[in-house]
C-alpha cells in the first residue's frame, strides 16, 4: 500500500482482511510503497514518513503479525529499483501508455501533474517489487489483473532476452470484496476524501456518517426508500450483516428516516473500529517500535531480494 494518506474502511475490507488470512498460508511479504507513493507526492512529499509509521500501525492493528510475515518499507531495500533499472532497458512504452489504471489516473487525478516518467514507469516498479522475490502469487483486485499480467509479460521478455529462466510465472490471487463506497457515493478513496479512516474518532464517525450520500429518490419521511440503491444499507449489510433485514424493512417502508438510519450506522461502524483503532493508538504510542519492526523486514527482504539480483546481474553481464 502507498502511504499516501490514512488507511480507511475500503483498505480494511478490499485487501486487509485477506492479508490477515493469507498469513497462514503462504510466505508473505507486505511492503509500504514509500517510492510508489513518491511518484504521485513529488511536489510535497514531507506526510510521506508520518503515513508510513501509521500505515505500518494500521496493518499490524488489524492483524498482519510481523513474527509471521515480512513487513517492510520500500525505499529499504535497495534492490527493488536496481530491479526497475534492469526491466526498464527492454521494457517497450507502448506497453505502459496501454496500461488502463495508468490512463485512468491520469484522467480522474487533476490535482497533481502526472504525466512523468516515474509515473508512465510506475508498472515497471510494481514488476520489480514482485519478481525481486520470485513470487508466484499475488493478492489483488480484478482492477489489478492487468498489471500482473505485464509483469509477467516483462519476466518473460527477461527470460527470454537472457536465456535464463530466473523469473517465475506469477498469478493474481483474486477474492471477493465487497463494493463499500465513499461517504459520497463514489468510490472510496484517499483522493476523493470521502473515506472513514480505521483511526477515526468516534466523534468523526458520527460527522462523516451523518453526510453520507443515501438513496436520491426519498425525499420526505413518508417516501419509501430503496434500500439496494442506498449505500448506507450497503454498510449495514457489511457490518452488521444480521441488523440488515430490519434495516431494510424500516428504509422500504418508510418506518424509520434516513437521519436515524444514519445515526445508528455510525455507532456501528465507530464499534466495528474500536478494538482497532485502541491497538493503533497503543501502537503509535511507541514509534521506536514500529521502526524497530520495519527494520528487521528489511533486513528479511534484503535476504531474498539480494539473491534475485545478483542472479540477474550474473545473466546481464554486470560484475
Amino acid at each position: 500500500m502507498r502511504p499516501t494518506g490514512p488507511l480507511h474502511l475500503g483498505h480494511l475490507f478490499g485487501a486487509l482482511t485477506n492479508w490477515v488470512k493469507l498469513q497462514d498460508k503462504y510466505d508473505s511479504f507486505f511492503m509500504i510503497a514509500d517510492w510508489h507513493a513518491l511518484m504521485s507526492e513529488y511536489e510535497d512529499p514531507s506526510s510521506l514518513p508520518r503515513f508510513t509509521i501509521e500505515c505500518a500501525a494500521d496493518w499490524i492493528a488489524c492483524g498482519v503479525n510481523p513474527e509471521k510475515s515480512i513487513v517492510f518499507v520500500q525505499s529499504h531495500v535497495k534492490e527493488h529499483l536496481e530491479l526497475y533499472m534492469a526491466f526498464s532497458n527492454f521494457v517497450p512504452l507502448g506497453w505502459l501508455e496501454r496500461c488502463p489504471t495508468y490512463k485512468e489516473q491520469l484522467r480522474e487525478i487533476t490535482t497533481r501533474e502526472l504525466h512523468t516518467y516515474a509515473f508512465l514507469g510506475y508498472p515497471v516498479l510494481q514488476a520489480a517489487d514482485i519478481l525481486i522475490y520470485k513470487a508466484d502469487t499475488v493478492p489483488v483486485g480484478k482492477d489489478q489483473v492487468p498489471h500482473i499480467e505485464l509483469t509477467n509479460n516483462i519476466g518473460e521478455k527477461f527470460n527470454s532476452l537472457y536465456g535464463k529462466g530466473i523469473f517465475p510465472s506469477v498469478k493474481p490471487l483474486l477474492t471477493n470484496t465487497p463494493k463499500l463506497l465513499g461517504v459520497d457515493g463514489r468510490k472510496m478513496s484517499k483522493s476523493y476524501d470521502n473515506f472513514i479512516a480505521l483511526g477515526d474518532s468516534e466523534e468523526t464517525i458520527k460527522k462523516k456518517c451523518s453526510s453520507m450520500f443515501t438513496d436520491p429518490e426519498r425525499i420526505k419521511l413518508s417516501d419509501k426508500g430503496h434500500a439496494e440503491k442506498c449505500n448506507v444499507y450497503a454498510y449495514y449489510n457489511l457490518l452488521k450483516e444480521e441488523h440488515a433485514p430490519e434495516v431494510y424493512e424500516y428504509c422500504t417502508k418508510a418506518k424509520t428516516g434516513c437521519t436515524e438510519c444514519k445515526k445508528n450506522l455510525s455507532a456501528i461502524v465507530s464499534d466495528y473500529l474500536a478494538d482497532i483503532r485502541h491497538k493503533r493508538e497503543t501502537l503509535l504510542k511507541d514509534e521506536d517500535r514500529i521502526r524497530s519492526i520495519l527494520e528487521r523486514g528489511a533486513i528479511k527482504a534484503r535476504e531474498t531480494a539480494s539473491k534475485t539480483m545478483a542472479e540477474v546481474k550474473k545473466a546481464i553481464g554486470l560484475i
